[in-house]
C-alpha cells in the first residue's frame, strides 16, 4: 500500500458562493492498494506507483473544476487514480480544516473508497 498524507491544495470547491469564489486550503489523504509491487524487490520505480504523479493527478483534479461537494470531488480523484495507476483500491479523504461554518472544529471530511471493476471492463 501506498500513503500520501497531508497534501494540502488551495481549492474552489463549495456550495456557498464565498468558498466557490475565493477559495480555500483542503487536505487530501490517498491510500492505495498496489495490483502489484515488483519495486519491494526490484528496487525500480517502474515496479511501484510513481507518488509524484498520483500528486500531480491529485492537484489537477482537486483544481481544474469546482464542484459543489466533497463526495463528488473524492469521486473525481478516485476514479481517475483508479484509470490512470495499477491499484486495486483506491481511498480518498478530502478534508477542509476551517470549513465556512460558526463552529469551532478540527476540520470537515468525506472518504470516499473505490474499488477497480472486475471483468473485461477493467482497464
Amino acid at each position: 500500500m501506498v500513503r500520501l498524507r497531508g497534501v494540502s491544495v488551495h481549492t474552489h470547491h463549495g456550495v456557498g458562493e464565498a468558498e466557490r469564489e475565493a477559495g480555500q486550503r483542503m487536505v487530501f489523504d490517498l491510500d492505495l492498494t498496489l495490483v502489484g509491487c515488483d519495486a519491494a524487490v526490484t528496487d525500480d520505480l517502474a515496479g511501484t506507483v510513481d507518488y509524484a504523479e498520483v500528486t500531480s493527478l491529485l492537484v489537477d483534479a482537486a483544481t481544474e473544476t469546482s464542484y459543489s461537494t466533497l463526495e463528488r470531488l473524492t469521486r473525481v480523484i478516485a476514479e481517475r487514480i483508479i484509470d490512470r495507476f495499477e491499484v486495486s483500491r483506491v481511498r480518498v479523504t478530502a478534508c477542509k480544516p476551517e470549513p465556512p461554518i460558526p463552529v469551532n472544529m478540527a476540520g470537515a471530511a468525506v472518504e470516499l473508497t473505490l474499488d477497480r471493476p472486475s471483468g473485461p471492463a477493467a482497464g
